[in-house]
């Protein structure tokens, strides 16, 4: 067995060397700090001589992300990255994806806000991510990574998630993730899948007429509203699959009869496991409670670990977001609290274990 390959490298150039290695057809995207080493480093690798892989920086992130509703209409595994300003300006397209079911994969390497706002990091896209971010009743899955190695395993687990369900997914990560290096384990490769495979995965695509079947057309546009809404209801019934199937988690140290638990996600929880351990020097009992899953939720994972727990402290690098799900989870069965840094600043451990102390 061939050893594991094992590198040392940014959180984005991750996503980029793990996109070829997976199989993906296409990478169309726009420089943004602090996510532009993405294609950059695609750029550097020109997998097009390679796989036939395309890469190609768009005008803006409007058309690429237009680029990626075609590439994904014809059946092809296309993603995209951005970060915050940039991904807001793909909300339009990404839910015209969500209704006529494509898959695709985009990256935010969130930076603070609103607006323009910083170029450090931030984790204050939470509720556009989790909450579809453009118009109608429709979801993303988010995947939210808190190392360089999740960075690379994310890009191809995006994709699985993306096809199998027929949804677009997000993996949420931060300037912090982007940016800082380590060693990782890439991907084995994949080879791109042929047409004929396509044809034979996805019957739906717009892969044009064949002897066997008529055109497809894909639209997100549905003018009788008794059609439109099946059409929801089937994308509900759908979302609802999601929950049951796809819930991702992780605890760290976490017992029934620790005193208090921090939920954190992203950099912000590696930020939490160094104050979990400052704090236990201090005599108090705590865990760690990681959601990898934004969306769908571990609704009932949190309610089933904070039972008991004297408070529930929510770490994040924003103003207070996913600790409103927290506190729906655990349905004001225990006290939950939140604290967080704001405009590109990353708490120190010792700051969160300060405020599990004032908090409770």
């Amino acid at each position: 067995m061939a050893e594991k390959e094992v590198v040392l490298m940014k959180g984005n150039e991750a996503i980029a060397h793990a996109a070829i290695r997976c199989g993906a057809d296409g990478y169309f995207g726009y420089p943004i700090t602090p996510q532009s080493e993405v294609i950059e480093t695609l750029a550097e690798l020109k997998p097009w001589e390679t796989t036939g892989m395309v890469v190609l920086q768009a005008e803006s992130e409007v058309a690429s992300i237009n680029m990626i509703y075609g590439g994904a209409g014809a059946g092809k595994k296309v993603l995209t990255s951005s970060s915050s300003p940039g991904v807001a300006l793909m909300q339009e397209g990404i839910a015209y994806m969500a209704g006529a079911e494509l898959p695709g994969v985009f990256v935010n390497v969130q930076r603070g806000g609103p607006g323009l706002g910083t170029i450090q990091p931030s984790q204050s896209d939470y509720f556009q991510a989790t909450r579809g971010g453009g118009n109608g009743d429709y979801y993303v899955i988010t995947l939210a990574p808190n190392s360089v190695q999740e960075m690379a395993d994310f890009v191809d687990l995006a994709f699985e998630l993306a096809f199998k369900y027929r949804n677009p997914a997000m993996i949420l990560s931060d300037g912090v993730i982007g940016q800082m290096m380590e060693k990782v384990v890439l991907p084995p490769f994949k080879p791109r899948r042929t047409e004929e495979e396509i044809l034979k995965e996805c019957p739906w695509a717009t892969t044009g007429r064949t002897k066997d079947r008529q055109p497809n057309i894909i639209t997100s546009l549905e003018l009788t509203s008794e059609v439109m809404e099946q059409r929801n209801l089937h994308l509900q019934e759908k979302y609802q699959q999601i929950r049951d199937n796809e819930v991702r988690f992780e605890t760290t140290n976490l017992d029934e009869d620790d005193d208090y638990m921090i939920v954190a996600f992203g950099s912000a929880a590696r930020i939490a496991e160094k104050a979990m351990e400052l704090a236990k020097e201090e005599g108090l009992k705590v865990g760690l409670f990681r959601p990898i899953t934004l969306w769908p939720f571990p609704e009932k994972e949190i309610a089933a670990a904070a039972k008991g727990k004297k408070g529930v402290l929510v770490v994040e690098i924003n103003a207070g977001q996913m600790v409103e799900d927290v506190r729906l989870s655990v349905n004001g069965a225990v006290p939950v609290a939140h604290f967080g840094r704001l405009g590109g600043i990353v708490p120190e451990p010792d700051e969160i274990v300060k405020a599990l102390k004032e908090k409770f």
